[in-house]
């Protein structure tokens, strides 16, 4: 006789049973957490997940995939893997699908003008129930690619029709940030950007928006010479600030578009034995876990909320197709710390 579906031991022997009297709730509390549906609190579901951890409770793929007919897993598309903000994304996403029967099969993209003769996308067709999209730009054709698979698909750092999304305000992060500076008093501020400025990396345009509104509001322009790329790695951070060091009238105060930037950024000021805030005030953006450490002033983004958060939201939509879609926009905050002070 076939076991009820809710009573099928884990490949550790576990079962949801135990997870219920583990965590002293009922045995549909537990289910409903597990499969990140609604009607459970953030606590419970916190304990759930805790427990159900702690068990080694992982539902065994193969009998997870012949009970529901499902390719029992999802895919995350992802322009890039090792740096900061994608890998604590993917942490999040990872800690919440953990407990379910879905695996994880991650694609990379590259670089925006790293063109394939053929969307890696369509290699998804048929071998997952659903897709988490990191940061790319609704424009990009991979984002179309994937809508086209009219499969459950949750967005992270981006929205667009046609799937449920979660977010931060880029653009009033950076005004955020530039009004900081202008409030310091500094008037000649440089950009510490990523690549082009037409870059298709969302984030990117929004926090140029953003910068440009600041200076705007403030009847100032971005001077083009001091808008420089970094790449949003450290060693380009520390190439931009050498470069706006060596202008005829460098800045006084400078924007990183990232932290790892920011960190270059304050590498160059050192190496050139200039003290940051004293000297020269840099604010970066992520509040990255070396941010503290290293005194840098920063715009705070929720990176493991907004993994968590899309996680979730995949989940709801491969139970219920038929979910409302939703675009959560979460909250940022400006942390001040020693790398930027009053205009001398």
């Amino acid at each position: 006789m076939r076991r009820p579906r809710d009573k099928a031991p884990t490949e550790s022997g576990m079962t949801i049973h135990d997870i219920a009297r583990e965590a002293g709730v009922s045995i549909a509390t537990v289910s409903r957490a597990l499969r990140g549906l609604s009607g459970v609190s953030p606590a419970t579901r916190k304990l759930v997940l805790d427990t159900a951890e702690r068990l080694d409770y992982v539902i065994s793929p193969a009998a997870s995939r012949l009970s529901s007919g499902r390719a029992g897993s999802i895919a995350v598309v992802t322009p890039y893997i090792a740096r900061w903000y994608f890998s604590k994304v993917l942490e999040a996403v990872e800690r919440v699908l953990r407990p379910s029967a879905l695996d994880l099969l991650l694609l990379s993209v590259g670089e925006p003008e790293d063109l394939h003769a053929a969307s890696p996308v369509r290699k998804l067709r048929r071998r997952v129930d659903g897709v988490l999209v990191i940061a790319l730009s609704p424009s990009d054709p991979h984002v179309q690619a994937v809508l086209d698979l009219g499969l459950p698909t949750s967005l992270i750092g981006l929205s667009a029709p046609g799937a449920t999304s979660v977010r931060i305000d880029d653009a009033r992060g950076a005004m955020v940030a530039t009004q900081h500076l202008l409030n310091l008093g500094h008037r000649r501020i440089g950009l510490i950007h990523g690549r082009s400025l037409a870059s298709h990396f969302v984030a990117e345009q929004q926090r140029y928006e953003g910068f440009r509104a600041a200076l705007a509001a403030a009847g100032l322009e971005p001077d083009p010479s001091l808008c420089v790329p970094g790449r949003f790695t450290v060693a380009g951070g520390e190439q931009a600030m050498s470069e706006l060091l060596s202008h005829s009238a460098p800045p006084t105060a400078v924007f990183a578009m990232s932290d790892e930037m920011a960190f270059g950024a304050l590498r160059s000021l050192r190496r050139h034995n200039l003290r940051p805030g004293e000297d020269v005030s840099v604010i970066g953006f992520d509040d990255h876990d070396l941010a503290d450490l290293l005194d840098l002033t920063t715009i705070a983004q929720p990176v493991e909320e907004l993994g968590t958060v899309g996680a979730l939201s995949l989940l709801r939509l491969l139970e219920d197709p038929k979910a409302v879609l939703s675009d959560n926009v979460c909250s940022i905050r400006l942390v001040v710390r020693g790398s930027t002070a009053p205009c001398r």
